[in-house]
């Protein structure tokens, strides 16, 4: 037998014994409080039949891409068409497009930066940044997180070139980026801002680089289309010098095999939807109100589609969400090292389908537990 495998399997029971192994779940029956659905596009019918139709007047849209986009036989004119229609709706130069985000970010991260560079990283940031960082052998460098004044005195100490990476809304925390304030800082030191937007856009419009117009600001954004969009794949937004770059530089990009157009037709699709019909928006912020009246303790933000209730005791964390079950209501909890020891939180998403009696219900139990 592989002499690793009874590591793998002692790292598992250690986890077991936690607590804290993972699994993987079929689809589960129940109010959903957990998915990144936002808006609820994913199932919605009127979004679906749309696809649907456009597929049935141009069935070879389910062709196969058959190769990478660089060099084998995967570049398309419909993926060209969507990435200009993209950039010219966030007022950038240019986008490119991915199979996720996390393909994005390791692609940018791994690419832009060198061994000699830094790479200056919210505390907090995505997983996937860390480990795009990694691929990059750039130094990386830790501030905490949305500490202006850390970060500056980061800044001060850097030579060379430095790189910036945050989130405009932080995934585990719903809490939103000093934005402004940190691309006025990247522009003072001349250094290059990366935003991941994937929890804010379609929530907040184009995303809050857009909303801010930050766009000469900011070096590259990452949107991704799994979440409010309720299809798949990401874009990152720059210049024609980045994108050039990153086509010749950016394995995860050169060496991917190209989505089929079915995907990059229906991210076009869903930013016409999204710009036909608000009410989806409307109805989230409606709901996150309706939340945040119950006064649940959370470090999120007010206007947030996450809210995070923090309960770092594993037991009664595990047992306020088999409660939540029992009463068909579907939240995540997060343990660590998802998040920091002590941290841990049940993570709440808020939707546009979600209903006043669902969330009052939701509010109740968590209330009857803190």
């Amino acid at each position: 037998m592989f002499n690793a495998l009874s590591s793998f399997e002692e790292a598992l029971e250690k986890r077991k014994q936690k607590g804290i192994l993972r699994t993987l779940h079929s689809g589960q029956n129940g109010v959903d409080f957990y998915s990144n659905d936002y808006l609820g596009l994913a199932g919605n019918h009127d979004f679906q039949s749309l696809l649907l139709k456009t597929v049935q007047q141009n069935p070879e849209l389910l062709k196969g891409s058959t190769g990478s986009r660089l060099i084998i036989s995967g570049n398309t004119s419909m993926v060209t068409e969507t990435e200009e229609f993209i950039a010219k709706e966030h007022q950038y130069e240019a986008s490119l497009l991915f199979p996720s985000g996390y393909n994005a970010n390791l692609a940018l991260f791994s690419a832009l930066p060198n061994r000699h560079d830094t790479i200056i990283v919210d505390e907090r940031i995505h997983r996937s940044v860390h480990d795009a960082c990694k691929m990059s052998n750039a130094r990386k460098i830790k501030f905490r997180h949305n500490d202006c004044v850390h970060l500056e005195n980061i800044l001060k100490r850097q030579q060379g070139t430095v790189y910036i990476a945050v989130e405009s809304l932080y995934s585990m925390d719903g809490d939103f980026s000093p934005l402004q304030e940190i691309a006025n800082l990247a522009g003072k030191y001349n250094a290059g801002l990366i935003v991941d937007e994937a929890h804010a856009f379609g929530v907040f419009g184009s995303g809050l680089v857009h909303r801010f117009q930050l766009q000469e600001k900011v070096l590259a954004t990452v949107v991704t289309y799994g979440k409010a969009l309720g299809t798949h794949g990401a874009a990152v937004l720059t210049n024609d010098v980045v994108k050039s770059y990153l086509i010749n530089f950016a394995s995860p990009f050169i060496y991917t095999t190209a989505a089929h157009d079915f995907l990059w037709m229906s991210i076009s699709k869903g930013y016409k939807f999204l710009n036909d019909n608000h009410t989806a928006s409307a109805q989230l912020q409606e709901n996150i109100r309706t939340f945040r009246k119950a006064n649940s303790e959370t470090p999120s933000h007010e206007n947030s589609p996450i809210q995070a209730i923090i309960i770092p005791d594993n037991g009664q964390l595990r047992m306020l969400t088999k409660t939540l079950s029992d009463n068909g209501i579907l939240a995540y909890p997060i343990f660590s090292p998802t998040v920091k020891e002590g941290t841990e939180r049940l993570r709440i998403c808020l939707h546009s389908f979600n209903t006043e009696e669902e969330i009052t219900m939701l509010t109740k139990i968590i209330n009857e537990f803190i």
